[in-house]
């Protein structure tokens, strides 16, 4: 079977979107501690760098001295391709798969989730910026953050 050059790059196209090509390596500068306030609210995610094919992130929101959200997180290299598993409140994992990635952009995504259905990351200078959007009650919703990294 005769394979072209054309159907080869689109193959390769398709599965590198798939996220089943990727390297976690590529997710690298979200690793760290980054810190910011909302309001009242500070906030505060702390990521590991790659390494064993994971990388383990934490949440937390703090208004004046009590804990009002914590979040579990975990970026994982899957057979299935690179995963974001959210855990709000310490609830069972929800997995978002990676559908878009660069040097400083990562969108994951479950159409199926109730809210939200995409989870986005970006980096601009020393600041990481986290968004989550989708669809919830009929209509589109969509809430963001911004941290800086704490040295």
């Amino acid at each position: 079977m005769k394979i072209s050059i054309l159907t080869l790059t689109v193959l390769l196209l398709a599965t590198k979107a798939s996220g089943q090509t990727q390297d976690l390596s590529q997710l690298a500068w979200i690793a760290g501690t980054w810190a910011g306030t909302q309001g009242q609210i500070e906030m505060e995610e702390h990521w590991t760098p790659p390494k064993g094919n994971v990388m383990l992130g934490l949440h937390r929101d703090v208004a004046g001295t009590r804990t009002v959200s914590f979040e579990f997180l975990r970026i994982e290299k899957t057979p299935e391709g690179i995963v974001y598993f959210a855990q709000p409140q310490g609830r069972p994992p929800t997995p978002f798969r990676l559908v878009e990635s660069s040097q400083t952009r990562a969108v994951f995504e479950n159409k199926s989730h109730d809210f939200p259905q995409r989870i986005l990351y970006w980096i601009e200078r020393d600041i990481l910026h986290a968004r989550i959007e989708g669809e919830q009650n009929g209509k589109q919703r969509a809430m963001e953050w911004s941290w800086k990294r704490v040295n």
